[in-house]
């Protein structure tokens, strides 16, 4: 029987730390978690692989206590902010993984408007893109005088066999020297 079998399931805490990273993402008034940045305005993560950063978890083997870092938007209120964060934390950890929540502690860190979150996302996001947009277009100018090269080498090329094919005509027409 599957009771009888031992064992041990354990979780790794980027593995805690990332279902409550996804699990906040939209959540009305939390404009990101401290580092991993995310916004309900364009509906989009910026850094997936930072989904977990500003999180901090401590998993024993049954219970699991968090600390979160958090940027939340102006003028909301931010108690009825934390009870929606601690909802959403112990329902998906305990759903997911059968561990009891037994403590969230929410440090706000700072406090935006939309309009100033969403400027900074854009900046992330642009800076990010620019990078990209420069690099494709080295790479585009490189390739490009790489053609440019190989056609010049190819008529250099040409016109040299085309050079020797003629010194080979006249070589024949000319009258041999042994009999």
């Amino acid at each position: 029987k599957v009771e009888e079998v031992k064992g041990e399931l354990t979780y790794e805490d980027k593995v805690i730390q990332k279902i409550i990273g996804l699990s906040l993402e939209n959540v009305p008034g939390l404009l990101a978690i401290d580092g991993g940045f995310f916004s309900n305005l364009t509906g989009k993560l910026i850094n997936t692989d930072n989904v977990a950063s500003g999180v901090n978890v401590e998993v024993g083997k049954k219970q699991v206590a968090v600390d979160l870092k958090v940027v939340v938007e102006y003028q909301r209120n931010i108690p009825e902010l934390y009870k929606k964060i601690k909802e959403i934390v112990v329902s998906e950890i305990s759903n997911m993984t059968n561990l009891e929540v037994v403590e969230v502690n929410v440090d706000v860190v700072d406090i935006k408007t939309k309009e100033q979150h969403e400027a900074d996302s854009v900046s992330l996001q642009d800076r990010a893109t620019g990078v990209v947009e420069s690099t494709s277009k080295f790479t585009s100018d490189k390739f490009e005088s790489a053609k440019d090269k190989v056609k010049e080498v190819a008529e250099d090329t040409k016109d040299k066999v085309k050079g020797v094919a003629e010194d080979t005509k006249e070589t024949a027409k000319a009258k041999p020297r042994v009999h």
